[in-house]
Parts: C-alpha cells; sequence; structure tokens
C-alpha cells in the first residue's frame, strides 16, 4: 500500500461555503477525488510537511489524550449527515479517519472500516471498542441498524454528548476558580513555612524569651516542613494514581458516591447534574426503540453515579415483574416527587420520551443556575479563606514584636 501524505485543503461545498481542512491520501490527484467524493470543489491543496526533531508529535505511554465526548459527538454528526446524503457506510468510515485530526480515533475508525469491510454491523465493530464507545452510543447505533434509521440515531448520539459536554463544561468552569485559588493558597502557606518562618525564628531565637502560642506553632510547622512537604507530595502522587485505577470500581463508588451527594454545598448540584444524565439518556434510548429493560441497566451505568445505578437496578426489577418505572423511583431519596410525579404521568400518557426530555431541560437549567449562584458565592469565600489563612500567619508571626522591647530589656 502506498504511503500517504497529509494534505491541506480549501473548497466550496453545495451551499457555496468555504470549508477548510486537512485529509491523508497517497497524490494529490486521490486527495482531490477524496474532496470531490465528499461534495467539495476544490479550490486549494497544498501538502503538509510531517513534522520532525523537535516540532515531531510526542507520544508519552500513558499520556496519550483519549478520545472525548466532543470527539464522539463531531464524529456522529458528521456520519449521521454523510449518510443522510447517500454515501456508503464504508466510504464514510474512510472519509472520517482521513479527516479527524485526534490520531487514536483515525486508528478506531480504520479498524472499525477493516471489520465492516468483512460484514460485521457498524454497533458490533464499535463494541471491540468498548473504552473508546459508551455503551449509549453503541446500542443507539444498533437500534439504528435495525429499525433502519441509523441517521436518526446519530444524529441522537451527537446531540446527547454534545449536551452532556454542555454541562461538564458548566461544572468545569464553576469549579475551576476556588481549585486555583486553593492551590495558591496552600503553596503560599508552604512557601512562608519553609522560607519566612526560619528567618523570624531565628531572630526570635537572638532576643530570647518565650514565643506566644500561635506563633510557636508555626515554628513547629516551619521545623517538620522540611520533611513533611515530600511525603505529602508522594503520597498525592501516589493518591491519584490509585485514584485514577480504582474510582469506577464498585467498593470505591458505593463509599464515595452517596458521600458526594451528601456534601453541604456541592451535594445538591451532582444531585441534579446526576438526575440530568439519567434523564437524557433514558430519554434518547427509549425514542431510539432500544428496549427498556436494556435502556435502564445502559442509563444506570453512564448515570455517572452508585446511588442513582442501584435505583435503577430496582426499577429493572420492577418492570421486568410487568410493575411501573415510577413506584421504585417514589422510593429513592435521590430522585425528587417531581421527577416520579412526571415519569408517572408520561407512563399512563404514553408520553415517557417526552416528559424525559422535560425533565432533562428543566435540570440542565437547575445545573446552569446553580453552578452560576455557587461561582457568585465561593469567590468572596475564598477570597476571605486566603485574608484569614495568610494574615492569621502574619499575624502570628508578629506577636513577638509587641513584647520585643521587654525582650531587649
Amino acid at each position: 500500500m502506498a504511503a500517504t501524505q497529509a494534505w491541506a485543503y480549501k473548497g466550496r461545498d453545495s451551499t457555496d461555503k468555504i470549508v477548510k481542512g486537512r485529509l491523508q491520501a497517497a497524490s494529490e490527484d486521490a486527495a482531490l477525488a477524496r474532496l470531490r467524493a465528499i461534495g467539495l470543489s476544490p479550490i486549494s491543496l497544498d501538502e503538509v510537511a510531517p513534522k520532525t526533531g523537535i516540532n515531531r508529535d510526542i507520544q508519552i505511554p500513558g499520556f496519550s489524550k483519549g478520545v472525548g465526548l466532543k470527539d464522539l459527538a463531531v464524529m456522529s454528526r458528521q456520519m449521521a449527515t454523510m449518510t443522510s446524503a447517500g454515501l456508503t457506510l464504508l466510504r464514510t468510515l474512510n472519509i472520517l479517519a482521513d479527516q479527524t485530526t485526534h490520531p487514536t480515533l483515525a486508528k478506531i475508525l480504520n479498524t472499525i472500516k477493516t471489520d465492516v469491510e468483512t460484514g460485521i454491523s457498524l454497533s458490533e465493530a464499535m463494541s471491540k471498542h468498548a473504552v473508546v464507545f459508551p455503551p449509549i452510543m453503541i446500542n443507539l447505533v444498533r437500534a439504528g441498524e435495525t429499525g433502519g434509521f441509523l441517521e436518526d440515531s446519530l444524529n441522537s448520539v451527537a446531540d446527547n454528548f454534545e449536551s452532556e459536554v454542555k454541562l461538564r463544561d458548566t461544572i468545569k468552569s464553576a469549579m475551576a476558580y476556588p481549585v486555583i485559588v486553593l492551590i495558591m493558597a496552600v503553596v503560599a502557606v508552604i512557601g512562608m513555612l519553609i522560607f519566612i518562618v526560619p528567618v523570624f525564628e531565628g531572630m526570635f531565637g537572638d532576643l530570647g524569651g518565650e514565643l506566644p502560642f500561635a506563633t510557636q506553632i508555626l515554628v513547629t510547622l516551619s521545623e517538620v516542613m522540611g520533611w513533611l512537604a515530600p511525603v505529602l507530595i508522594v503520597v498525592g502522587v501516589v493518591f491519584a494514581i490509585w485514584w485514577g485505577k480504582n474510582k469506577h470500581t464498585d467498593g470505591v463508588r458505593k463509599v464515595v458516591d452517596p458521600i458526594k451527594l451528601k456534601i453541604p454545598v456541592f451535594g445538591p448540584l451532582l444531585t441534579k447534574l446526576a438526575i440530568a444524565r439519567f434523564s437524557r439518556n433514558f430519554s434518547t434510548m427509549i425514542g431510539a426503540g432500544v428496549p427498556i429493560l436494556q435502556s435502564l441497566a445502559i442509563v444506570g451505568e453512564t448515570s455517572g453515579n452508585w446511588v442513582v445505578q442501584r435505583a435503577l437496578l430496582k426499577v429493572q426489577n420492577s418492570v421486568s415483574q410487568g410493575r411501573s418505572i415510577a413506584g421504585p423511583l417514589s422510593l429513592e431519596p435521590v430522585f425528587p416527587a417531581m421527577v416520579t410525579q412526571m415519569i408517572a404521568v408520561g407512563e399512563d400518557a404514553g408520553a415517557l420520551e417526552a416528559m424525559l426530555a422535560k425533565i432533562a431541560d428543566f435540570y440542565d437549567q437547575e445545573v446552569q443556575a446553580t453552578t452560576e449562584q455557587l461561582t457568585a458565592l465561593i469567590e468572596p469565600l475564598m477570597i476571605a479563606f486566603i485574608g484569614i489563612v495568610i494574615g492569621g500567619m502574619v499575624v502570628a508571626l508578629y506577636l513577638p514584636m509587641f513584647s520585643i522591647f521587654d525582650y531587649v530589656k
């Protein structure tokens, strides 16, 4: 097989819009053919020189960037567009593999294309890469293949993932400020204990006399910080590695997830986030024709909280015995009465999908409003926290100065 080259292109689509991007092709003619195949009229095509030396992309094992929901949302949307335009699945996969800028996703798409060429279904080929493709995506694609509405299923996947990404970005933006401020406060405190307090300690020692209790605490902390700081760093790194490997295990989730929902300020926010994710995923899967029992199992796994997942296991048992969905949910404290009542009405009216979508929209707005309130509340609290900590240390350092003249005498 001929080696492929990277090509930067500019073209005009059917709506006369200018489109820019990159693709892989063995030659200029092959690149032009690919552009015409996806409905672009080429304007310019330039070969991209491979990166060498210090410009080469460095891949460190264990630190390569994973495939995120945003990448999957873009892929799903593009796949749905090309499928609706009449392109075959193989050509669609080939174009996606060439166009994606994510190297891991490009390799996986090439593997999936090879599997599809051998007669394997798209959902089955995707299921071989369960680490990359979430269960909800695989099952929605499978439902679309079975029902003959793959385009709609892929659009549902894209809508779902885009909403999830937006929700995650909202949470990250709310948490960024307090986390950065807290890190700065910890670094400032450690810096003062290691570099500043010993200077004052030497000065106080020359003067003689007994140090105030607050100052003595700082001096003691400064003495132990020389060996305590490296120990804390090592413990933090070890815990981060352990947490990364075990945070998704049932044993850890059973302990940590219920605590998350009971945290005074952030507990209600995490609860709303879990309900929004559950409602949106459940609505999407029902709308795609996935069986309810299978949908409940999948949305339980993707809810992000063990408490919600355990509640949905009870719902599965109820539905498998011919009973309702809302009944078991009403017994779970994590689900507000409004949610269970709306689900009950949706079941009775045969409009469960629409009712779940309304619940998801409502809680998306609740999460947005709550994060804005938290951001407005946390900023002054963090400023006050830093002022108290740093100011308290400064006062403790200068307390002996009030009796310095007694020491001199």
